[in-house]
């Protein structure tokens, strides 16, 4: 099962002093509107966003049709057929895309340890 791009979602409190900290951790801010709450940091590979006041709790995001950049894939598998793969497999899921939708979606999972685990489609699928 290809997921896509990994990344951290962070929810924090105050965006300019989580993004000075990572800033001071090498990271830099990759896209995002700090007058809305978000930005994306990058570290060579590792990728974090910062989201202050739109998550109750860090969040494992993964981007089918994204690479590390951003970037469109050539190919790569739909966020619905993911959701499908997912609940087959007996993964409940606390919010579902619509299986009749096409382009952008989105669906959550929660691990058994309680961790939001957000399945984000910003592309339509190929």
């Amino acid at each position: 099962m290809q997921l896509g791009n990994f990344s951290v979602s962070l929810a924090v409190k105050n965006l300019p002093a989580s993004k000075a900290f990572y800033e001071k951790l090498g990271f830099s801010t990759f896209m995002g509107n700090a007058d809305r709450g978000w930005l994306i940091m990058k570290n060579g590979p590792h990728v974090i966003g910062l989201f202050q006041g739109m998550f109750d709790r860090n969040v494992l995001t993964f981007n089918p049709g994204w690479d590390a950049d951003a970037q469109p894939l050539q190919s790569f598998t739909d966020v619905r057929e993911l959701q499908r793969q997912l609940k087959a497999a007996g993964i409940a899921l606390a919010s579902e895309a619509d299986e009749q939708s096409t382009g952008p979606a989105s669906f959550m999972a929660i691990d058994p340890d309680g961790n939001p685990i957000l399945v984000d489609q910003h592309v339509p699928a190929p």
